[in-house]
């Protein structure tokens, strides 16, 4: 199985993960949330896309009353309400677990504060490709439909620096969620409103706050390829992914980094064939 990462001063194997046990085919690919049900109610106020390789998953959820941010090119575009607006914004990407029909999603990478709750859920797989999770204690029921089951083609590209986790790109057949960190870790708050309400930052710290990407689009699928199609950074929808174009695939199909920097490179999960992978990134002579 190709997939070898190009680091600062070394290289990775791309190996099976130690996290845990890999999840059942029928969990991996692409899914979308139809409505949530809590307390007898049932809405749909988030757009919500979760990716989920053989271990690895990534989750955007952008308000669907999102205001219209097309004027803005960056933060600092964005009136002191706006920002507000983004705070609602959620995203988390890890490792998937799961144990009969109870999976665990552990994050490694969250948009919103760490809230000291464990991310649990019963799930069942329906006809037609659907999925209900719920609430070990009954608090709530999801309704997700598949996209894609990823056709048995995925990759996972994750960075790190200093062990602690930076850039993560997952991609499951045409699909892709793509991850940046923010400089430093979030307090454990309830949510990002309680931590600028509890802690009374100014413009510029709320901003470090916000910035924290997770995207969503397609490889090829788009107006273009890789095309980020929902983002908490709105600027970036209906723009290329630039993180590709720091990858090439160099012979021995290696997927490497163009120029080697601080950060550590891995390649955890790669099912990519050799000619998918030239085809996605680029001719192995790194042009």
């Amino acid at each position: 199985m190709p997939g070898v990462v190009g680091g600062a001063a070394e290289s990775t194997e791309s190996t099976t993960p130690t996290h845990g046990a890999i999840v059942p085919s029928w969990l991996s690919g692409v899914w979308q949330r139809e409505w949530i049900e809590e307390r007898g109610l049932r809405s749909s106020t988030l757009d919500v896309h979760y990716l989920q390789t053989p271990l690895f998953f990534g989750d955007v959820r952008i308000p669907r009353d999102r205001p219209n941010l097309s004027h803005a090119s960056s933060f600092t575009d964005l009136s002191d309400q706006e920002l507000h607006a983004l705070a609602q914004q959620r995203g988390f990407a890890g490792h998937t677990t799961l144990v009969g029909t109870t999976a665990t999603w552990h994050h490694q990478m969250d948009f919103q504060p760490p809230d000291g709750e464990e991310d649990i859920g019963r799930l069942e797989l329906l006809a037609g490709r659907r999925m209900h999770e719920s609430g070990p204690d009954g608090s709530y029921t999801e309704s997700w439909k598949s996209a894609t089951d990823g056709d048995g083609r995925f990759l996972v590209i994750q960075t790190e620096r200093d062990g602690r986790p930076q850039r993560l790109l997952l991609v499951a057949g045409d699909y892709f969620v793509f991850v940046r960190n923010r400089i430093k870790d979030l307090p454990r708050a309830a949510s990002l409103d309680s931590l600028i309400a509890s802690t009374h930052p100014s413009r510029a710290q709320v901003i470090e706050y916000l910035d924290c990407d997770f995207s969503f689009g397609r490889v090829h699928g788009g107006s273009i390829a890789w095309e980020i199609q929902r983002s908490t950074l709105p600027w970036r929808e209906g723009h290329r992914l630039e993180f590709v174009d720091e990858l090439k695939v160099a012979e021995g199909d290696s997927v490497l980094q163009r120029t080697p920097g601080s950060e550590r490179w891995t390649v955890p999960i790669n099912t990519l064939s050799d000619s998918e992978l030239v085809e996605i990134f680029g001719d192995r002579s790194g042009r």
